[in-house]
Parts: C-alpha cells; structure tokens; sequence
C-alpha cells in the first residue's frame, strides 16, 4: 500500500472493517511461523517476508513481526556521533528491519516521532507507524484536554510531516491510576476524534499500572484497541480470570511489550560491535526474546536497537527453538537476577512486571 495512493477517508473505512472482522469473532492470537506453514494469505501482511513470524495485533487485524522496533535509542552514541551520523545510523537501522521483515515502529518522543518519520520517508509502505509526542500529552498538565491534546496531535503531525499514523497510544503517566476519570475521559474523546478524522488508524495508551490498565480496558474497550505495557524476561503469567493477562486475551487487545532487555540491565557490554562481551549480549537478548514470545498474547516486544547487527541478532531469535531449555533457562535467570540487581533506581518500577 503506497502512502501516496491512501487518504484519510480510505483509512476511516480500513478501520470499520477491521472493526466488524473482530466482531464476528476474530479473536484469537495466531502467528504465520517463518516458511508459513499455516497458508495464511501473506499478502496482507505489511513487508512480509518468509524468514520473520507474525503476530496478529488484537481486533485491529494488523499482522505485525514478532519483533519490532522501540522507538529509544538508548547507547546509540557508541555507533554514531553527531546530528548528520545520528540520521544516518537511523536509516541503516529502519532499512536492516525492512529487510529483515519487521514492520513496526513505535516512536514514544517527540525526537523519536521526528527522526523516525523522517528515516521512513519513500517507504511507509514497508512499515507501521506508532506514534506518541509524550512531551505534549498527558503527563502534563498542560496537555490534558481534549482541545490541547488536538492541538498537540495536529502539531505533532504537520512538523513530522505525517497526513496519519498507524496506531497513536497517548503515553499516560507510569502509574497512570494517578490520572483523574476527567483526563482519562478527556483521552478517550481525544482517541474518539482521532480515528473518527482518520489522523490515526487504531488507538490506545501506554501504562505502567496494571490494574488501572485492566479498569480501562473493560470500560474502554472500543478505543483502548492496543495497550504498551513493560514485559521482560522475568515477566511470569499468572492464570488468574481477574487479572491483566486474561483482560487483554478476552477484550482482544493488541500487546506491545516494552524493556524487554530490563532497560539493557540485562547486558554487561556496551553494545559497541567491539566490545568483548558482544557476543555474549547477543545471546542473553535471543534467549530474551524466545522466552517473551512464548506468551501468545503479546503481539511483539519492541526492544530499542541501535545498530544493524542487533537487528540482524533479534531476528535470528524468532527464527531459533521458542522454548529454552534447562541450561539456557538457568543462563537468562541467574542474567535477570543480576539486572535486578543492577536496576536504576528510577527503573525500579520495571520489579512490578514480574507477575501479569
């Protein structure tokens, strides 16, 4: 699909129908594994290719890679140095995942909103788009309205050059039960609106805060269609009907899972290619990502990557045994006992992920 040949109203329409197709009771995960085995139509799918799996992204149908691209760049600055290398060290990056089969970006900051965008110019038929300009939504007050969340979505768009975006997932605060029912209820108009105009074409938040997270799903279902929610190699399901986990399988939300690498706590390196303990990085982020994706709910988790090779390293995940066994089960613990240990104090929070 070409972004040139798409309009907005064309977008308005993709969405009912994708709406009525989950209504009739598309409501199961289901991947297309690499070599497709299961004869789904790939044609659909955005930027297919035979090497990477798909996951279906709740009722907005959307088949995304069971790896996709986080927005932060964190470390980047042991790969490029200034603004003109910075550019340059993103389009690299976009072009291995479209190479690679991953479709999907999810932009969280106005500077990742901007570069991004700009990394996909000429090629937004090869990729989804998430977008949120947290600086300017409801984590402050300023931006919690519905008018001056409009205006922050409307100005957002015109500076990165965008008519639309594939999924906009306004970032609330972590502990997002802080908001009152007013924001929230000034974010679902927002939403509403958002979709209805045809500027996004799916919708839903980002939170840190289990339990609210599961209270506005069950009020909000029609707009909260995909949740952003943290996920690592220590997250444990619980099997519990009151839970989060049961919420977004029986509501049929699409799940990004964000710090998959615990905030990269999980490595000892520094991610440069010539670091002595890239290879072993390398390996504890496979193990990471196969242990992650033996929950069917998730749609993908969306490690920030910061150069060709990790691309390269968490495609190369999905392709190898889901299951780990006894030995590289007992490697991945005793790594996320020691990022535990090693957390930031301002990633303490990422300990309440452990159970969903």
């Amino acid at each position: 699909m070409s972004e040139s040949k798409v309009t907005r109203r064309e977008f308005v329409r993709d969405g009912v129908i994708a709406a009525a197709g989950a209504a009739v009771g598309l409501t199961a995960t289901y991947t297309v594994h690499a070599g497709n085995p299961a004869k789904a139509d790939t044609s659909k799918i955005l930027n297919y290719n035979p090497e990477m799996e798909y996951r279906r992204c709740g009722r907005t149908n959307l088949m995304v890679s069971a790896v996709c691209l986080g927005g932060h760049w964190k470390r980047v600055e042991v790969v490029a140095k200034g603004h003109a290398e910075f550019e340059k060290n993103r389009a690299e990056v976009v072009s291995r995942c479209i190479e690679r089969g991953i479709n999907y970006i999810d932009a969280c900051t106005g500077g990742e909103v901007m570069a991004y965008s700009k990394a996909l110019e000429g090629r937004r038929d090869k990729m989804y788009l998430g977008y949120s300009w947290y600086e300017k939504e409801v984590r402050f007050p300023d931006w919690r309205k519905f008018e001056e969340l409009k205006e922050s979505f409307d100005r957002g768009l015109k500076e990165a050059g965008l008519e639309y975006v594939d999924l906009w997932r306004i970032t609330c605060l972590e502990q997002s039960g802080q908001h009152d029912d007013a924001t929230i209820h000034e974010v679902i108009k927002t939403l509403d609106w958002a979709k209805k105009s045809g500027r996004a074409r799916f919708t839903g938040i980002s939170s840190h805060d289990r339990q609210h997270i599961k209270k506005l799903i069950e009020k909000y279902a029609r707009q909260l269609e995909v949740i952003c929610t943290p996920y690592t190699a220590k997250t444990k399901i619980v099997e519990d009907a009151a839970g989060l986990w049961a919420a977004m399988k029986q509501h049929d939300v699409g799940w990004f899972g964000i710090k998959p690498f615990a905030s990269n706590s999980l490595f000892q390196g520094d991610s440069s290619p010539g670091s002595p303990l890239f290879q072993q990085d390398n390996e504890l982020a496979r193990k990471a990502i196969r242990y992650i994706l033996c929950n069917p709910a998730i749609a993908a988790p969306i490690p920030g990557l910061i150069t060709t090779a990790q691309v390269d390293n968490v495609a190369l995940a999905v392709k190898e045994r889901r299951t780990l066994d006894p030995q590289e089960k007992a490697e991945l613990d005793r790594a996320m006992d020691r990022a535990w240990a090693n957390l930031p104090y301002h990633y303490q929070w990422l300990k309440d992920w452990e159970y969903v």
